[in-house]
């Protein structure tokens, strides 16, 4: 212990932030960059968001449920994995739970013989999508709520259901929500208790939002921090203040609003004064039409595909996870205007990134470690570029066999051995020299930077901060079709 103490006391903060690296159950989530949440229950039904755990089961009766459907137009939006709230605050489940009777069991939807867990992470499998659970700490319906230590065996016992009977699960996803129960009273939620259980029977699944492994990006209006640092201290990551600043009240006008609880988390300059540190990357969550619930009154008022397109460049641009919410109807079916918006933002990824220029050039850098570490790296799936320690300033340039056409760069990191990067330059060439592209900050799993459409024979990447070291994984250059 002594020697650890010496040896944090000789390194500054960002050196013993850039030490920090990510477990392999978050590298494999980071891979999947976009996934849907599917907000689904009674509150589809009644046309609340938050339901009070009052209605009554029968209302559930989706009578064309085709979680197929959903998996279908998910798996070719480009989205990896599907989150179904299995429980929302009122407590009403959408699987048989042997633990209560406020459930599908007693609703009329297959005459109570229905699992819609079940149906949806079958349909995933097919699909080739992942399969997450959202269950609600907060139950607004049972009378265990607010008791201590028997709500939270309730809770376990149906947190062990799921996470035993259907397969393979990449997620579970827990707000923070801590209203009262029907005895007037809060619940201290046993969250050490409930990760022990996930990791025991789950062990490569992540656990988001109120969990250790992805945090919430601060806002449901799908937006990310300038610099989403994965790296953070480790206070972050504490539940109660998780929880603290996760939920709001039940207020439509929250989802509009832009309310980071701290603006800066990873900065030499935030994390100046801290020893222990946390990888913790920022997951994105919002909605594709005002609420999170289907309402037949908002089927006008889905997004548009510019502003899903201006999502997309803040969140996956920005080294934050997109969750975008789809939620299913009163039939059980994603709407037709969800699905024509859906389609639409798709195709028009597709048309962002149809061609990666960078496979036609010639690479060279300033310096690389060694043989193994070599700039050619940054063009295929295998091995990463590192530049040598005292190159304080690393350059890489782009020589293209050609001239091209190009609007934007995409930049990633080797983040298996931290996120390093504080700032870099782009800059183009069309044969009149090196004029500025974009400046941006960190790039951590993924950093897109736009610019205007132009001509170019070269281009030119100047790091100008980072840590210890500095590593890319990839560099893709693009331009729409």
């Amino acid at each position: 212990m002594i020697l650890l103490q010496q040896t944090m006391q000789t390194k500054k903060s960002y050196e013993l932030a850039a030490e920090v690296i990510p477990s392999p159950r978050q590298l494999e989530w980071q891979k999947l960059e976009m996934y849907a949440f599917c907000h689904f229950g009674t509150n589809t039904f009644t046309g609340r968001e938050w339901g009070d755990g009052t209605a009554s089961p029968e209302i559930f009766n989706p009578k064309k449920l085709d979680a197929r459907q959903w998996a279908k137009e998910i798996k070719n939006a480009g989205l990896k994995a599907i989150i179904l709230t299995c429980k929302h605050h009122d407590g009403f489940c959408l699987w048989p739970s042997e633990y209560t009777d406020y459930s599908v069991k007693n609703s009329p939807y297959k005459n109570g013989k229905g699992d819609v867990v079940k149906e949806v992470s079958d349909a995933c499998r097919e699909y080739g999508l992942k399969f997450g659970v959202y269950l609600s700490p907060w139950d607004r319906n049972n009378k265990s709520y607010g008791t201590g230590e028997e709500y939270n065996t309730y809770f376990v016992n149906q947190l062990t259901e799921l996470a035993t009977n259907y397969g393979d699960i990449f997620c579970f996803w827990f707000d923070g929500a801590c209203g009262e129960g029907k005895n007037g009273k809060k619940q201290v939620y046993d969250w050490n208790r409930y990760f022990a259980v996930i990791r025991e029977l789950q062990p490569n699944a992540v656990i988001n939002i109120c969990g250790p492994d992805v945090r919430w990006c601060g806002n449901e209006a799908g937006k990310s921090r300038e610099s989403e640092w994965s790296v953070v201290p480790i206070y972050v990551s504490n539940q109660d203040f998780v929880a603290e600043h996760s939920q709001q009240e039940d207020n439509p006008e929250f989802s509009k609003r832009v309310e980071a609880t701290v603006q800066d988390l990873g900065s030499r300059e935030a994390i100046k004064d801290c020893t222990e540190f946390i990888w913790y990357p920022s997951e994105t969550d919002v909605s594709i039409r005002p609420g999170w619930f289907y309402h037949k009154s908002q089927d006008f008022r889905v997004k548009s595909l510019k502003k899903l397109m201006q999502i997309y460049w803040d969140s996956v641009g920005g080294n934050s996870s997109l969750l975008l919410n789809i939620p299913p109807d009163k039939n059980g079916l994603l709407s037709k205007y969800d699905v024509r918006a859906l389609r639409k933002f798709s195709d028009n990824l597709r048309k962002e990134f149809s061609h990666n220029l960078l496979k036609d050039c010639d690479l060279s850098a300033s310096s690389q470690i060694d043989d193994e570490h070599n700039i050619k790296n940054i063009l295929g799936d295998d091995g990463y570029w590192q530049c040598k320690a005292g190159d304080l300033n690393p350059e890489i340039t782009i020589e293209f066999n050609s001239p091209v056409i190009a609007d934007k760069i995409v930049l990633k990191e080797n983040i298996a051995t931290g996120q390093q990067i504080e700032s870099f330059e782009v800059y183009g060439d069309n044969g009149d020299g090196y004029k500025k592209l974009c400046v941006s900050t960190i790039i951590g799993a993924k950093r897109i930077c736009r610019f205007k459409k132009q001509k170019l024979k070269r281009m030119k990447i100047m790091i100008t901060s980072y840590r210890v070291k500095a590593t890319l994984n990839s560099v893709e250059i693009y331009c729409r079709e």
